[in-house]
């Protein structure tokens, strides 16, 4: 019989009990067993091309983000009777949004209302259509011929929302109802007051309609009529 060295056996043991000791704290897997999922779990592969992959799952319970309907977009930025017609404008320019565009429509209003007392034809030209471009001319040219000043200043623009809007081929055509406080006064070559007033400040209800070519590069719209409404 072979000598045994005893320092051999030990370490034997010791081997032994450790193999023992992971295999109850870790467990076993068996061969066709699959790891399962946890944070870092790669995503499920799914039926088709090699290479294509599903997200995990969704947490119990959640379900899918359920997408409002596209009218209520325009809530509280247009009147029902224009939600179709902002739809359409929509789909051909997905940049459209409306609180951007009554942002810039608001700008527009103030500058149009100012450029126009003070006869800044470049202002008005850069932000108007030919044909309002040439009816505000006009009229600058009309007062400037009786030796009018006209002096306008916009206390508030209380409220701009869409009234109406339509896209026909790919000309988008908005309209929006300002209701605004101005103070204006005309006077003459001597400085008599002529109409309007230097102190009150009177209510206004205009509908100014805006137009662009949604496959312009242009982004900015173009001012095409003005209307009062009272």
């Amino acid at each position: 019989m072979p000598d045994i060295d005893l320092s051999t056996v030990i370490f034997a043991l010791v081997a032994l009990f450790v193999a023992w000791k992971l295999r109850s704290v870790l467990g076993t897997r068996n061969e066709g067993e699959r790891p399962t999922g946890g944070l870092l779990a790669p995503l499920r592969r799914a039926p088709g091309p090699p290479g294509a992959t599903v997200a995990p799952p969704e947490a119990a319970g959640t379900g899918p983000a359920v997408a409002p309907p596209p009218a209520e977009r325009w809530q509280g930025f247009a009147e029902p009777d224009a939600w179709s017609g902002l739809d359409a404008i929509a789909a051909a320019d997905q940049n459209f949004a409306p609180e951007p565009f009554l942002s810039g429509a608001r700008a527009a209003y103030d500058m149009v209302i100012h450029a126009f007392a003070a006869g800044d034809r470049e202002t008005l030209r850069s932000l108007m259509a030919p044909e309002a471009y040439a009816n505000f001319d006009a009229a600058i040219g009309a007062r400037a011929a009786q030796r009018q000043t006209m002096t306008t200043t916009v206390v508030s623009i209380d409220d701009a929302k869409i009234a109406a809007a339509q896209l026909t081929g790919s000309a988008a055509q908005v309209v929006v109802r300002f209701a605004s406080k101005l103070a204006s006064v005309t006077r003459d070559k001597d400085g008599n007051v002529v109409d309007g007033s230097a102190t009150e400040v009177a209510d206004h209800l205009d509908l100014w309609t805006f137009m662009r070519d949604v496959r312009s590069r242009d982004p900015n719209w173009r001012l095409t009529a003005t209307q009062a409404e009272r």
